[in-house]
């Protein structure tokens, strides 16, 4: 008689389960080789075996996802405590189901790189859009099997060698003959399922961290040196997980010729400067729930809740504002943090859905630091979070920063405080991050354009021990941190002020959306997405004061480019601030199906297919709605925001988003 081993026995389907998975992995990694290989000539410029391991690091966190959503049945089929696993035939079924399923995503990453040629990237669900009204796609599909016989060939052998390799627990029905190892053993599962449930989600969004967002196929641009070269990161599983349902962009058919469109709306930029270009240095600091509402300079014709003058949370911030050019309106054109880095780098909006979570993120597209590093700027990206938290580090690459410096940058700077800096919860204190900031820049050769997101103003809302009690509370959690914040900032110019570097440079401040919103005037569809847009030039060109003009996220890179003196052509959805007359600015976002379009001294709410609301700018409460009262402006706001709602959509589907 067989020896019973209870723990042999009990672990016996979680100890085949791994041995399975890991199975998988290989067919992945199989399949990523035979990708490259297939399609040699469009990454062997810059491929080695070494390049290839390096986008194989970055690989195995995708693979992971995908193995992982599509092995979930699996999975909870190997763990879950049944009865029925002391048969031969349950996991019988359990190998059909592992074998089927692995076949399956083998097929669509062997066949997606026959069809890489064609697209330069892993197939998403557009694809399904793409070709819906195709009924020639059988015969396609059978000259492609047969010219790519061998990789019929490839596949069948991988399916045998799942086959062959697969590992069924060794267990009987013997070793159960009494409840107490029936009990032991459901136990033992029950274990094994509570353990392998976070490892699980935490493989499905790419990690753990409270900073770690689920990761999308746009998180592929972290790994690579070409944009291409997502390609190999990727699989085709996951691209197509993580698209269904983000196919968002549909070109609607407002005007009839891309002439007719172009001639209302477009946003490809000709520059015609009045100087030659200038290389002065560029800093953007995007500083998080930094609203409107918080500075004491934008709102002193209002009160706060005690009848007297506002004063807001932003002493050092308000100092700047007397020094800098501000604008009477300005918006954000998103609610989210992915949503504010391409708006305010590359020009690129929010509409429907944030930008980098779409298809549309692996199309080529640039921003303000690959513009200028071209021009022979150095360029850098500073976050105080774990290197790669919030996609950051991906859109970065993407967009030509050359650098990128994060937590573990700044920790392993010896002249800082290291680890202890860290606030336990998102990343380096703003305070120390913002002075390692400055000195890095200090480091950097000249002309140089770096971009710095703040941390700290976010939830959950703290200060770091010894400034506990040094900053106004006010009424919203947020408050404290903005005044922290705002601390980190004056320090952070006290300190620039005295770099050689400084009065070279044009420093630019906003926020990356609102926070928590307190005053009534900002609880609107329109206040929701009030934030600053400072322009601060230490040199003086740029002359202090309020502009008439409405001003949005999406205007700094053209205004920064204007300011400069660029002369290429260039994408960006929105204007030139120092050069467009006030009357002609407007400002676009996208809220819960409805555009809102800010110009003429009013704002148009279109859904779509037409407008559901009209305000007049100085209604800031938005309490009267003259839609249709208005004919004349309505009628123009229309023309103009369905024309910018097309062209957005068009380069979005076309990848038309270079000029």
């Amino acid at each position: 008689m067989k020896k019973f081993n209870p723990l042999h026995t009990m672990l016996a389907p979680a100890i085949a389960l791994v041995v399975n998975l890991f199975l998988a992995y290989m067919v992945y990694f199989i399949a990523r080789v035979a990708y490259m290989f297939e399609n040699f000539s469009h990454f062997s410029e810059n491929m080695s075996v070494s390049h290839f391991f390096d986008l194989y690091d970055g690989g195995i966190m995708f693979d992971t996802s995908a193995i992982i959503y599509t092995n979930m049945l699996y999975i909870v089929m190997m763990l879950f405590p049944l009865h029925l696993k002391e048969t031969k035939t349950y996991h019988k079924i359990c190998k059909w189901v592992f074998v089927v399923v692995n076949s399956l995503t083998l097929v669509l990453n062997l066949g997606d790189s026959v069809y890489f040629p064609y697209t330069q990237r892993r197939t998403t669900t557009s694809v399904f859009q793409e070709f819906g009204n195709e009924n020639n796609l059988a015969g396609i599909f059978f000259h492609e099997f047969i010219s790519h016989w061998y990789l019929v060939l490839l596949a069948a052998l991988i399916i045998w060698g799942m086959w062959k390799l697969y590992v069924t627990p060794a267990i009987s029905s013997k070793d159960y003959r009494t409840w107490k190892r029936q009990l032991g053993f459901a136990g033992v599962m029950l274990l094994c399922l509570a353990i392998a449930t976070p490892l699980a989600i935490g493989g499905c969004r790419g990690g753990l961290g409270s900073g770690i967002r689920p990761i999308t196929i746009n998180n592929a641009n972290q790994y690579v040196e070409r944009p291409v070269e997502c390609a190999v990161v990727l699989n085709t599983p996951f691209a197509l997980l993580r698209t269904i349902g983000k196919s968002v962009f549909n070109v609607p058919a407002y005007y009839a010729t891309q002439q007719e469109l172009d001639a209302v709306y477009t946003p490809i930029h000709h520059p015609q400067p009045t100087h030659p270009f200038v290389k002065k240095n560029v800093v953007v600091l995007i500083v998080e729930s930094f609203a409107r509402e918080f500075i004491g300079a934008f709102n002193h014709d209002y009160q706060d809740f005690g009848g007297g003058k506002y004063q807001g949370y932003t002493p050092y911030v308000d100092k700047l504002i007397e020094k800098s050019l501000i604008f009477k309106y300005s918006y954000a054109n998103g609610r989210k943090s992915i949503d504010g880095m391409p708006s305010v780098l590359s020009s690129i909006p929010m509409f429907i859905e944030p930008f980098v979570l779409t298809p549309a993120s692996m199309n080529d597209y640039t921003g303000i630091a690959g513009i200028l590093g071209k021009e022979g700027y150095e360029t850098a990206f500073f976050h105080g979070a774990n290197r790669g938290s919030m996609g950051f580090m991906a859109f970065a690459n993407k967009t030509g920063f050359q650098k990128y410096y994060g937590r573990q940058d700044y920790e392993a700077d010896e002249r800082f405080g290291g680890p202890a800096d860290f606030d336990t919860n998102w990343g380096i204190w703003d305070e120390p991050f913002l002075q390692y900031y400055c000195t890095k820049m200090g480091e950097m050769k000249e002309p140089f354009m770096t971009a710095l997101f703040t941390v700290s103003s976010h939830h959950p809302f703290v200060v770091p021990e010894k400034y506990e009690g040094k900053f106004p509370k006010g009424t919203q959690p947020v408050h404290q941190c903005i005044g922290y914040t705002d601390m980190a900032i004056g320090k952070f110019f006290e300190s620039a002020s005295k770099q050689p570097w400084f009065k070279n440079t044009i420093f630019v401040l906003t926020s990356d959306h609102t926070s928590q919103i307190q005053y009534p005037q900002f609880k609107t569809d329109l206040g929701y997405y009030v934030v600053p847009v400072i322009i601060y030039d230490p040199s003086g060109e740029i002359q202090p004061g309020v502009s008439e003009s409405v001003a949005q996220q999406i205007d700094i890179m053209p205004t920064v480019l204007s300011y400069l003196g660029y002369d290429k052509p260039y994408l960006a959805f929105g204007i030139d601030l120092l050069t467009t007359p006030a009357e002609e600015t407007f400002a676009v976002n996208y809220d819960n199906g409805t555009y809102q379009y800010v110009k003429y001294g009013h704002v148009l709410q279109f859904n779509g297919e037409k407008a559901t609301a009209l305000y007049r700018q100085d209604d800031i409460m938005m309490t009267k709605n003259i839609v249709g009262k208005e004919p004349e402006v309505q009628a123009k706001m229309e023309r103009e925001v369905k024309a910018i709602i097309q062209q957005y959509m068009y380069r979005m589907v076309n990848d038309k988003m270079l000029p």
